[in-house]
This record gives structure tokens, sequence and C-alpha cells, in this order.
């Protein structure tokens, strides 16, 4: 497959979900940042190989070679990601960017030995689940930071927005994966939490929270 093909797979798995949905052209058109006619061109393509199935009005969804496609650029992605920042000391805003290059490299083996090499993993720098060879995720019972009942603790798990401006603004503001965060009060105004993270106590906007994952520890 060419770079372009495998981008398409990659925002085509994410956009219809774990569950495979059906995704409209002009959905992956605004993913990939381009016109409808170029989507229906590459679906066109990637039909053809058996890698997506497509009905006019209906959307498209990964056949099972496209889904084992996906996963596995996904979990290269990831992977490098982790070796980016443990092994390298980048920051988890720097990342990302490298590792849609990176991506793209063909040796199994070397994703199999960089595997290795990290302890295999489980999940990326941002908390996102790696997934295995064989394309299984281990399961995390993670929610949104805004979904959580008042004096319910939990450990910071993940991001949603894993964009750099959203990641420096939680190191900026000392937020990070493996902090246990309390809900204490929300504002009934604006969704707007009151929170303690290790004992200090801080207020983050309605966004901040619908962006943060924690995994839960009902107290």
């Amino acid at each position: 497959m060419t770079r372009s093909e495998e981008n398409y797979l990659k925002a085509i798995y994410h956009l219809g979900s774990s569950q495979n949905k059906a995704v409209a052209t002009n959905a992956i058109a605004r993913q990939m940042d381009t016109k409808p006619s170029s989507v229906t061109d590459m679906i066109k393509r990637l039909s053809e190989k058996g890698l997506v199935n497509y009905r006019k009005y209906q959307g498209v969804t990964l056949t099972q070679n496209g889904r084992n496609a996906a996963l596995g650029i996904i979990r290269k992605h990831r992977l490098w990601e982790v070796f980016l920042v443990e092994k390298l000391n980048f920051s988890w805003d720097e990342v990302h960017e490298m590792a849609e290059q990176l991506e793209h490299i063909k040796s199994e083996q070397l994703i199999d030995r960089l595997d290795e090499h990290l302890g295999f993993p489980k999940f990326d720098p941002h908390g996102d689940p790696i997934p295995s060879k064989s394309g299984v995720f281990k399961k995390s019972n993670k929610r949104l930071l805004t979904e959580v009942p008042l004096d319910t603790e939990g450990i910071c798990v993940g991001v949603k927005d894993s964009s750099a401006a959203f990641l420096k603004f939680l190191d900026k503001n000392n937020i990070a994966l493996g902090d246990k965060i309390v809900v204490r009060e929300r504002e009934e105004f604006d969704g707007s939490l009151f929170i303690e993270i290790d004992e200090n106590k801080m207020h983050i906007s309605n966004q901040i929270a619908s962006n943060l994952y924690i995994q839960l520890e009902v107290l």
C-alpha cells in the first residue's frame, strides 16, 4: 500500500470506531482535508484491493483485511510514540507528527523487535491502547471526567484531544497521566469542575474535563 492508502484506512477506522460503523465520504474528506471527489477515487482503489466496502449513500466500512491493516498502522504509530518518549526523552506533545512518519515503515521484524524492546507496552504516552500484533486491545474502564459523579476518585489514564496545544496546556497546569483526580464540585451554569489532583485543588473548564479520561475508583 501507498502512504496515502494507509492514511485513508487509519482515518476510516477512527471515524467508524471499533464497531466499524459506516463512514460517509464527506466525513472522510473533512478528516483528510481533501475534496470528496478525491475520496471517491481513493475508495474505489481501496475497494479493488479488498480493503473497504462501499455502497453509494450508505458509506464506507473496512473489510477484515482493511481493519487488520489499519490496526497494524495504529500499532506502529503508538509504539513509536512510546519509543520517542521513553527512550529519546521527547515530550508527549512532540511525538505525534514524528510517529505519523515512522508508522509507514514496512518492516514487521523491526516493529516486533521494537515492541519487545519496549516491554510490550499496552498504552501509548497519551493513554491510547496499543493493539497487539494480532489486533487485540487491552480494555480500560475509562470515562471522561465530565461523566463521573461527585466525590469520585480516579486515575488520569488518557486524553481525548492529543493536540500539541492541549498537551502543553496540561503540562503547564501540572496535569499528567497517572495523577489521582477527585471531582468535588460541578458548576450548573457552565459545567466547569472543581477538582483535586494529589490533594491540590483546581478549577477546570468543561472543555478541559471533556478531554480527560480517568479510570474510576469509587471512594
